[in-house]
């Protein structure tokens, strides 16, 4: 079973999703060059989809998105909410069955039934001071600092080598997703999993133990701070009832997680985690995996002190090019 690759999106979609931002970026080029030709787009691709972060998800109805950064290199003579006008009419012409929206921080172009690309809109003095904050375009707001390329890189700092921490905000992710109803942001509980992660040699067991964190540190303080440029807090104007809401989907969350790793049968343990995670989640065998793993680790003394892995025959071998390690570490409930 690999959730994590249930997850992500596969390369036809991705493939798609490039095209289309190519599209929306040649369009966005093309009416600033005749209409506002004072104002030079450029982009970049931020938030989950950045390379630094990388923990963009598939959506249980089968959409993802991308945000795609317009940014413009000088003092805009106009409010946010107009200069983010004329990228929404930049990309009135691009080939969709829907009409791109004008939301509050983004304009989004919405590929029905399949993906949407948003864009935050931005100026900048320098192109090149990094000293310099971006401001962010908020049609009710109007201009202030915001800046993703800090983000991902603090959360490339962040990251294990074993890329755990990536898989465990993917994981909350599908959980948020999968209830979404008064459910933390996927930059949330892209937060709440860097400051309660706890590494596992186990995928299953990292996430329960970091769920357990996740909660504690929300006892201690529902305030959840952005490390990077604006600083503002995520969870600000989170009433009681959400607040409610969230550790009780926390409970049982971490309740069933305890019982899925404790669960012998593939099967039943994979239920416990699908009723959190989705029906997405991969169906286990209906048999006791703790016994096959005995079976395998008693097979696997044979072979000493070399590295045993297990073919899709169940033979014992020490080639690692015709089989995987003996134990599957990441299996859920295995």
């Amino acid at each position: 079973m690999d959730f994590n690759k249930d997850l992500t999106p596969g390369k036809t979609k991705k493939d798609k999703i490039m095209t289309s931002r190519e599209n929306v970026r040649q369009n966005i080029r093309d009416y600033f060059k005749e209409n506002h030709s004072e104002y030079e787009p450029f982009f970049k691709i931020q938030g989950s989809s950045h390379q630094l972060i990388n923990t963009v998800i598939l959506y249980k109805d089968d959409t993802c998105d991308l945000d795609d950064g317009v940014y413009f290199f000088r003092e805009p003579d106009v409010t946010a909410k107009t200069l983010q006008g004329w990228v929404k009419k930049a990309v009135e012409n691009v080939k969709t069955k829907t009409t791109p929206e004008h939301r509050r921080r983004c304009i989004r172009v919405k590929y029905k039934n399949d993906y949407h690309i948003d864009l935050p809109v931005y100026y900048k003095l320098k192109k090149d001071d990094d000293s310099e904050h971006p401001e962010l375009a908020d049609k009710e707001d109007g201009f202030s600092p915001s800046d993703p390329k800090e983000f991902a890189d603090w959360f490339h700092k962040q990251k294990d080598e074993d890329r755990q921490l990536v898989r465990v905000v993917k994981y909350l992710k599908a959980w948020g997703d999968n209830i979404r109803n008064k459910m933390p942001s996927g930059l949330a509980m892209t937060l709440l999993a860097c400051n309660g992660i706890q590494a596992n040699e186990r995928d299953d067991i990292a996430l329960k133990k970091t769920l357990r964190n996740i909660k504690a540190n929300l006892k201690n303080s529902w305030e959840l701070k952005m490390p990077t440029c604006p600083g503002d807090d995520l969870f600000a104007g989170y009433d009681d009832d959400k607040k409610d809401y969230i550790i009780s989907q926390l409970d049982s969350f971490i309740e069933d997680a305890s019982l899925a790793i404790d669960e012998p049968n593939e099967l039943e343990a994979s239920k416990l985690w699908a009723k959190h995670l989705g029906q997405r989640f991969p169906e286990g065998k209906d048999e006791d995996t703790s016994e096959k793993e005995k079976a395998l680790r008693e097979k696997a003394s044979i072979l000493g002190g070399t590295t045993p892995y297990v073919n899709s025959k169940g033979r014992v071998t020490d080639d690692p090019k015709s089989g995987k390690k003996i134990p599957d570490t990441k299996n859920y409930g295995s």
